[in-house]
């Protein structure tokens, strides 16, 4: 997977203080914090961070975590808006309910992260890679995940709305029972992922390949399906009757039901048992570590 090799500079004297001044001075001593390390040289030399441990409702708004590394860290309900994280790894770690409107997760890599009701509006995780990792209910509305790599996430019940994932592969992705009015899923590779249930009113799937997923019971007012793939995707109760861009040959290569609704005089062969198979392929384990030079900050 890409590597985004981003560092903070700062004097080694000011350097947990510059990461997280609301922690407060009790926070080096903390037995919560004993995964926090930290490699720190020259004054002008870049300082890694790995973050571990417990920091639940921390305030962190604006800080720059620039490439930090989240490994089984709780930080539930925290504030980090605005916040730097480009290139951040989040392994196994828990941020439910936190706070990352505007922040920068460019490039981030989650492995198996816990994001449910977060709060992603407006941010930016463009080329992020997700495995595994849930964002149940999350606010993701105008967020840019565009050129993403999303594996088996879940966005069941997430608010979506405006959100950008063109260019993105969501393969085997929930998105059940969104509300994503304008999202823009352009040229994304949504194969065997399960749509049902959402409102995707004016979204845009043009170009898009949704092969093998299902839009069962879905609406669709007004969405663009311009030269999408629809090959065995199942849109048994699916509202397209006002989709643009649709044709019988896309069509064709789908299957549905008799509540499945079209336009025009468009129409769709019965689904067979076997005809629709969506694919769960189970995550791969997270890869262990890569092997630091970690200095305990204590020290």
């Amino acid at each position: 997977m890409k590597q985004i090799a981003e560092h903070i500079r700062v004097k080694p004297s000011l350097a947990l203080l510059a990461l997280c001044t609301a922690w407060g001075a009790a926070l080096i001593a903390s037995p919560a914090f004993a995964g926090v390390e930290m490699s720190m040289q020259d004054r002008d030399v870049a300082r890694s961070v790995s973050l571990g441990g417990s920091c639940n409702r921390c305030e962190l708004s604006g800080r720059n975590l620039t490439g930090a590394t989240f490994t089984g860290a709780s930080f539930m309900n925290a504030t980090l808006v605005g916040a730097n994280l480009r290139g951040a790894e989040m392994m196994g770690s828990n941020f439910t309910g936190s706070d990352f409107s505007r922040a920068n997760l460019s490039g981030v890599e989650i492995v198996g992260a816990n994001f449910t009701s977060a709060n992603f509006t407006g941010a930016h995780l463009n080329g992020a890679e997700a495995q595994g990792s849930s964002f149940v209910r999350a606010n993701l509305t105008r967020a840019d995940l565009s050129g993403g790599e999303m594996h088996g996430v879940n966005f069941n019940g997430a608010t979506l709305a405006g959100t950008n994932f063109s260019n993105s592969e969501l393969f085997g992705a929930t998105i059940t029972n969104v509300r994503a009015a304008g999202a823009n899923f352009s040229n994304a590779e949504v194969n065997a992922s399960n749509l049902s249930g959402g409102d995707f009113s004016n979204a845009d799937f043009s170009n898009a390949s949704l092969d093998g997923a299902r839009l069962s019971g879905a609406s669709f007012s007004r969405a663009d399906f311009s030269d999408a793939s629809l090959r065995r995707t199942d849109i048994r109760g699916a509202d397209l009757s006002s989709a643009r861009g649709l044709t019988q040959d896309q069509i064709s290569e789908a299957c549905g039901d008799g509540s499945t609704r079209l336009p025009g005089r468009l129409t769709a062969q019965a689904c067979r048992s076997t005809s629709i198979r969506i694919i769960r392929s189970p995550p791969a384990p997270p890869a262990p570590p890569r092997v630091r030079n970690f200095v305990n900050a204590g020290n």
